[in-house]
């Protein structure tokens, strides 16, 4: 091996050696901190469960209480966003994917949708602001609130499904039409079925994002102290009571914004793993 070739294997070993330091330093860096967090969380979120959290109602200043209609408002809007922005976001990744890729106005929702995907969620929080609670007076709801967290939903569901349906095999298709089937029962028994898991997934996803989402619901659904089953009224939510809690010189409703977020916390991680469980068994399937 001649001299320049060692000097030349020596930079590269040494530039690799470097580069794995620094991306390990890095990694350890960004688990410490999520570590500290996850402690602090749980270190002031657990004095903070028990079953008064979820049967009592949002407590006045200085007195006991719990989070029962705040996770119950939280549950009726997420559930209305998902069932809102799902429908809306799998037929238009279906057009995406199947229709949309000869065409220029495919280019344009494209761009349009990964726009939106980035866009802040307290700029969908005044849109609908000002496109529906102005317009209605200025009434908070619950329902405009999962209008607004329905935008949020969208573009993800949009995104998965085009992505996921343009992961079929085009012979799939072929093989479906060949036989005189119609498009669109090409599309519902064989292309969903395929891309199910993927699609499904990306609603996990949606969901896990809208359910901590704080700025569109200060603009939109506002909060209620009590329960309430009215979705055309003001609904307390988790993010907006752990904002307003969090921030309060009562050490009983500090003890309640850190059991909500730690409730909050829970969910978030089991919905993201029961995604990536769907896409393992999907995969292993697959293979």
């Amino acid at each position: 091996m001649s001299t320049a070739t060692e000097s030349l294997y020596l930079r590269r070993r040494i530039g690799n050696v470097i580069a794995i330091l620094l991306s390990v330093v890095t990694a350890g860096f960004g688990l410490f901190f999520l570590g500290w967090i996850l402690w602090t969380l749980f270190s002031k979120g657990i004095p903070g469960i028990n079953w008064a959290l979820f049967t009592q109602m949002t407590p006045p200043p200085m007195q006991e209480g719990g989070l029962a209609n705040a996770f119950y408002g939280s549950a009726v809007m997420c559930a209305m966003a998902i069932g809102i922005g799902t429908p809306l976001g799998v037929l238009a990744g279906t057009w995406l994917a199947e229709y949309g890729n000869a065409r220029k106005a495919g280019t344009v929702v494209r761009f349009v949708n990964d726009i939106l995907l980035s866009a802040p969620s307290i700029v969908l929080g005044l849109f609908i602001y000002t496109l529906y609670v102005m317009q209605t007076g200025g009434s908070f709801s619950a329902f405009a609130g999962a209008l607004a967290l329905a935008f949020i939903v969208l573009p993800v569901v949009v995104r998965t499904t085009d992505e996921m349906l343009r992961l079929v095999p085009s012979q799939m298709r072929e093989a479906a039409l060949s036989l005189g089937i119609p498009q669109w029962k090409v599309t519902v028994q064989v292309l969903y079925r395929s891309a199910s898991a993927g699609i499904v997934t990306g609603i996990l996803l949606a969901l896990a994002r809208i359910s901590g989402e704080t700025a569109p619901l200060l603009f939109t659904a506002f909060g209620n102290q009590y329960w309430s089953n009215n979705v055309f009224q003001p609904m307390a939510s988790v993010p907006v009571v752990m904002n307003q809690f969090a921030g309060s010189p009562y050490e009983s409703w500090q003890v309640l914004a850190w059991a909500g977020a730690l409730v909050l916390t829970v969910f978030v991680l089991l919905v993201s793993l029961s995604a990536r469980g769907i896409l393992l068994r999907n995969r292993i399937s697959h293979d």
